[in-house]
């Protein structure tokens, strides 16, 4: 057996969706690199359209942009079908779209003073969005006979509670910055999900699995920096793309007989 090639993609599709994130991007050309073809779902037209034309002239794959809002249904099954006459099928899915409210003041409220209708907004972004896809896609490989793979992004939230005192001194846009509870849940749910399904799809030869990244480096001001790397037994924040590794296991043959585990990659964090 040539273990390596478990790990190539060539011939199936992906579908990524907040491909053109900050993360999402990276998950794309990793994806690419290994030969899949891929499918970016994202709001961000211009930026989503932007980089399947890179991800296609760099990696020779077929590569289109899907801008819909995921957290509709009807759009959801508008996503599926013109990604289907595009490629085909779906083998892989990348559940990875999350989102934060336009009012950041909103968004970063004390847990005693949070708005509702911002609850329920990142409530459907996070959570309500990865299992109107699931379902579209489990059920298209299902009826299919797809074997195929899905993969959601948790965050290390998901699975321990935030460290307050990281924010000290940390602003963004004027707004002192945390990590509110609406994410917390958002994302403990997302694993929540990955481990139903994957006992609901397991017969179908459906593999479901989760990653949940530690923090990001993404622009953040050396306090906040700091201050989280001091957390961490690797003493750093993460790059982008050393979140890819774990994605190409879970969506490759080389994790073939891995289903309803959460991966995660924090550089030892909850270690602690």
């Amino acid at each position: 057996m040539k273990y390596f090639d478990q790990f190539s993609l060539k011939g199936k599709t992906a579908m990524v969706t907040g491909g053109a994130g900050i993360l999402g991007q990276h998950f794309c050309k990793g994806l690419a690199s290994v030969g899949a073809n891929i499918a970016i779902v994202d709001i961000n037209r211009e930026f989503a359209r932007k980089l399947a034309d890179e991800v296609a002239q760099t990696y020779g794959v077929k590569s289109f942009a899907f801008d819909y809002d995921i957290t509709k249904p009807g759009n959801v099954k508008e996503l599926l079908s013109e990604a289907k006459n595009k490629f085909g099928r779906i083998d892989v899915l990348h559940n990875n779209m999350a989102g934060k409210t336009d009012d950041l003041e909103l968004f970063f409220a004390p847990y005693e003073k949070y708005d509702m209708e911002t609850w329920n907004t990142v409530m459907s972004s996070n959570l309500n969005s990865m299992f109107l896809v699931s379902q579209a896609v489990g059920a298209h490989m299902k009826e299919e006979g797809i074997a195929g793979s899905i993969i959601q992004t948790s965050s290390i939230y998901g699975v321990v509670a935030p460290d307050n005192r990281i924010y000290e001194g940390s602003e963004y846009m004027g707004v002192t910055i945390n990590t509110p509870a609406i994410y917390s849940v958002t994302k403990a749910g997302v694993i929540g999900l990955t481990r139903h399904l994957s006992t609901y799809w397991a017969k179908a030869g459906i593999r479901v699995n989760c990653i949940s990244p530690g923090g990001v480096e993404s622009g953040q001001n050396e306090t906040f920096k700091s201050n989280y790397s001091n957390r961490v037994p690797l003493g750093r924040m993460a790059k982008a793309s050393e979140m890819v590794g774990a994605l190409l296991y879970l969506a490759s043959d080389a994790s073939s007989y891995v289903t309803g585990q959460n991966i995660v990659v924090d550089g030892g964090l909850s270690s602690w």
